[in-house]
């Protein structure tokens, strides 16, 4: 196998960063563990990140940029919203809970939140929360006045909280119930 370089060089430290992440939590994670998973250096991850937060931040946008799920498009705000929340809850709710556990010396260390991360992946990216209410908009299913960026947020904001606190995807009525009882009637 020939030496790597460039993308296929930075795609398999990331890759042994993340693994890393996952086995060993950000706390015990080293430059030596990652360089060694990764088949390369220390002083070439140095030459790429200044330090492990920097490298843990583009591992974990890395992860999430290719994991990235293109929001539900149903035809109606209120199709498009569970079956997107159904999806998120069922594929990324396990992993953004064991994510916090992992990142919890990450975050006291940096004084950030899953926010800031949240941010950082986006990278100036439209979310498919905007797309979603983008389009219900255009099909006049929303007043465009009343959704703030905490409203357009909240039905996504609270199963990510679900899903926090039991640790398992949401219960499909419980996405309904969200969707219908406290979105829907806040933006109509």
């Amino acid at each position: 196998m020939g030496r790597r370089r460039g993308e296929a060089l930075e795609a398999a430290i990331l890759e042994a960063a993340w693994d890393e992440l996952r086995e060993r939590g950000y706390a015990n994670l080293t430059f030596d563990s990652v360089a060694r998973r990764a088949g390369t250096s220390k002083p070439v991850l140095y030459r790429r990140w200044a330090d492990k937060q920097k490298l843990i931040e583009a591992a974990v946008v890395r992860r999430n940029v290719t994991q990235l799920t293109p929001p539900a498009d149903t035809g109606s705000l209120r199709g498009d919203l569970i079956a997107t929340l159904t999806e998120l809850s069922e594929k990324r709710g396990p992993f953004l809970a064991q994510l916090s556990l992992l990142l919890a010396g990450y975050f006291a260390e940096t004084e950030t939140s899953f926010a800031e991360l949240h941010e950082m992946i986006l990278a100036g990216r439209r979310s498919g929360r905007d797309e979603i209410m983008e389009r219900a908009i255009e099909r006049g299913e929303l007043d465009p006045a009343k959704l703030t960026p905490r409203i357009t947020s909240l039905p996504f904001d609270l199963v990510r909280g679900e899903t926090m606190m039991t640790l398992r995807p949401v219960a499909p009525e419980v996405i309904e119930e969200i969707v219908d009882t406290i979105f829907l009637p806040l933006v109509r």
